[in-house]
């Protein structure tokens, strides 16, 4: 059986690699077009309503929801749609930055469903969380990652894993000096206090599952192993995408009459500048493959 090693030897002199990549993979990119109809669709009617979609929510959870309406229209679900149908028709970098706009769908769309009150929008919420983390499990598995491996032959492997092992242990130590304090002091964090939970879904989803992943992916490229170069585009995507709505949110409060916090502009656009030129500096070292991503006899689409 061919090592991770040979095959990114075999790309580098030109030998064939597999060129079908992902087989059977149409649903779940279906899927994710309707998570991003359904998103985008409850969005609106969020910035329309904001009053009685979040009225029950303290004011700067509010903030925090208008910023993320505003991104999930303004970008997200353009991003899934576009990336899915690129994707569909055989793009490699498409569908692993598809995978990253996904992540950041179940992400949010977990808060949305676990910390917003129930309200008209909840199935929704609940449709659109279903659908993307079905599309996100089946857009990985459907990948061979010794495949995609050897796309990526030129790839900055070292800046992003080092970044990506960086990022995971900044945000993990920033999240612990707010939560282990609060902790000895038998106080809930000021993180989820201020949203009026009682605990902050942010701390839980980053440190169970988006940090370890990102530290994983990190230390996967420093080795050359394949699952880095699958995982490390899409949370370097997710990133970036989380970036966006933390910069929106200080000008909706502003615009709303409370309280803006300016001081996490700069380093959040730092963070997100980086992360997304990281992302186009690695998939601009992928190689295409010669025939199609997709199967779509097998999906029943051809």
């Amino acid at each position: 059986m061919p090592t991770t090693r040979s095959l990114v030897a075999d790309a580098q002199t030109s030998q064939p690699v597999p060129a079908r990549i992902a087989t059977s993979a149409g649903p779940w990119l279906w899927m994710s077009i309707a998570a991003a109809v359904i998103a985008a669709a409850g969005s609106i009617v969020g910035l329309a309503a904001s009053g009685s979609i979040y009225g029950r929510e303290t004011a700067a959870f509010v903030d925090q929801a208008i910023a993320q309406d505003i991104v999930n229209v303004a970008v997200v679900s353009p991003v899934i749609v576009g990336l899915a149908l690129l994707a569909r028709r055989g793009s490699l970098t498409a569908w692993l930055a598809w995978l990253g706009a996904l992540a950041f769908t179940v992400y949010n769309y977990v808060i949305y469903t676990l910390s917003i009150h129930v309200g008209p929008l909840f199935l929704a919420w609940v449709a659109v969380l279903g659908l993307s983390l079905y599309a996100l499990i089946g857009g990985l598995v459907a990948l061979d990652p010794r495949s995609v491996g050897a796309r990526f032959a030129s790839a900055p492997r070292r800046t992003v894993g080092w970044f990506l092992i960086v990022v995971a242990a900044l945000f993990c130590g920033l999240w612990l000096t707010g939560i282990v304090p609060a902790l000895l002091s038998g106080q809930v964090p000021a993180a989820a206090r201020e949203l009026g939970l009682p605990s902050s879904p942010v701390h839980v989803l980053d440190l169970a599952f988006y940090l370890p992943a990102t530290f994983a992916a990190g230390v996967l490229l420093l080795r050359n192993r394949a699952l880095g170069y699958v995982f490390a585009p899409a949370l370097l995507g997710f990133l970036a995408l989380t970036g966006l709505p933390i910069m929106v949110t200080p000008f909706v409060a502003s615009q709303r009459g409370d309280t803006p916090a300016w001081a996490v502009l700069a380093p959040i656009a730092v963070v997100t500048i980086i992360s997304t030129g990281l992302l186009l500096r690695l998939l601009s070292a992928a190689r295409e493959p010669a025939g199609p991503l997709i199967d779509t006899t097998a999906a029943g689409l051809g």
